[in-house]
């Protein structure tokens, strides 16, 4: 029973990750109707940078983590109005090919960094290593410290959506653009303010995930993770994303203790397929229909 324990606790911990990234693909749709699958890549470079202010910088951890945060932020707005902003309106597979590209560029450009681009790094965080014990159980911290940060920012976003006027433009931008438009919401600017938000989560899961995994180029790739999770809780739902990643997340924890080698890997797959054939909209997806 306590190794079951221990397996869930770890597919837990990797869940709230795939969920952190799926907030950012729902956070994206539901502003802007598009699916950035650049959000791997964008957690990557949040590690890498995490990385860098650690051992090149020698800054403390509990500075490097709002500087990464704040840092892939701006980055994000950046990205969005230099890079994505151009090409909105035009068909969502040129906006799909423009993320998938932004996330080979940013590949590129981390291999090309002399002496850490190709190396596989460990980030040395205070808690790395230790555990604790309740009646038999043990547990990683990193899984704690993961479960609990995830948790404060579900309860940060909700706030933020519920009670801010920030958040509430955000709910009617999502809803009808040209609508909040002409009640005279800045509806570019929220465009931005939602990328940057996104980068800001997916950089804040790259710093939670490195400890666990270690930092490498090809460490976005958990993005395609993350998408069925968004799918399973249904897109454009951010209380769905986060319950979409714990269900991945404790099916591949489940998949790889009790099935054979290599079932782990597909699990995902297989939730959103039966996902799809049962509930197209996912677990909390809106159901919209169109009158022709």
């Amino acid at each position: 029973m306590a190794q079951v324990l221990q397996v869930l606790m770890g597919g837990v911990a990797q869940g709230c990750i795939y969920g952190l990234i799926a907030l950012g693909f729902c956070l994206i749709y539901k502003a802007t109707e598009t699916v950035s699958f650049a959000q791997g890549d964008l957690m990557m470079l949040g590690a890498f940078l995490g990385l860098t202010l650690l051992t090149v910088a020698g800054l403390p951890f509990w500075i490097t983590v709002p500087s990464v945060i704040l840092a892939m932020g701006l980055f994000g707005m950046l990205l969005e109005r230099l890079v994505v902003s151009p090409i909105l309106g035009q068909p969502a597979f040129s906006i799909v090919m423009l993320t998938i590209g932004i996330g080979y560029v940013a590949r590129g450009a981390i291999t090309m960094i002399p002496g850490m681009g190709t190396d596989t790094r460990a980030l040395d965080v205070p808690y790395k290593g230790e555990v604790l014990e309740f009646g038999g159980v043990v547990l990683a911290v990193e899984q704690l410290v993961i479960v609990a940060t995830t948790a404060v920012l579900c309860a940060t976003l909700f706030a933020l959506f519920k009670y801010s006027r920030v958040g509430i433009a955000m709910q009617a931008a999502s809803q009808n653009q040209i609508a909040a438009y002409y009640m005279g919401i800045p509806v570019k600017r929220l465009n931005g303010l939602v990328w940057a938000l996104a980068a800001a989560v997916a950089a804040l899961a790259g710093l939670l995930l490195a400890p666990i995994t270690f930092v490498h180029a090809n460490m976005g790739f958990i993005g395609l993770k993350a998408f069925p999770a968004a799918v399973v809780g249904g897109f454009g739902s951010l209380p769905g994303a986060i319950v979409g990643g714990l269900v991945i997340g404790l099916v591949e924890a489940l998949s790889g203790f009790y099935l054979p080698e290599g079932f782990k890997d597909v699990a995902a797959y297989v939730v959103v397929l039966v996902m799809l054939m049962f509930k197209p909209n996912g677990l909390f997806g809106e159901s919209l229909r169109k009158k022709v």
